[in-house]
């Protein structure tokens, strides 16, 4: 299987750093495109990682998004494009991983839900239940 196109899930979280990062060397290793993917949906969260509406914050989450969050990317010989979306993180990375053909999708295994007790967050275990394209989800 060659692998041309990888998405990646990116919150700001530790999980999604390592998830893209771990993505990134594997794109630069098999000359793969990376596509960073934020959903926005109701919630998001500021820098102090307090719930904030996310439409009402949306500038400051592209902007978070396309530098720090992404940052892994930067300074890598890997092609790569960023995309923030509206809607549920799992609607999104799903419709963007088939409108892309992706051939993988990366997650964290944990973002920034709040179930620390849980071994797997609720969006990288629902990808990894309903994709029909292969998961990779990255320990924190």
């Amino acid at each position: 299987m060659k692998i041309e196109r990888i998405v990646v899930a990116v919150d700001g979280s530790d999980g999604s750093a390592k998830a893209l990062t771990w993505a990134a060397a594997l794109a630069e290793a098999v000359g793969a495109e990376v596509i960073a993917v934020h959903a926005l949906g109701l919630l998001d969260a500021d820098q102090a990682g307090n719930p904030v509406p996310a439409q009402g914050h949306r500038d400051e989450i592209r902007q978070r998004f396309e530098t720090e969050w992404c940052a892994p990317l930067d300074g890598r010989d890997v092609r790569c494009r960023r995309l923030l979306q509206d809607g549920p993180a799992v609607s999104v990375l799903l419709a963007v991983a088939e409108g892309e053909d992706a051939d993988l999708i990366v997650l964290g295994s944990r973002g920034l839900g709040g179930y620390p007790e849980q071994l797997l967050g609720s969006t990288s275990t629902q990808v990894a239940q309903t994709s029909h394209r292969p998961v990779t989800i990255i320990p924190s």
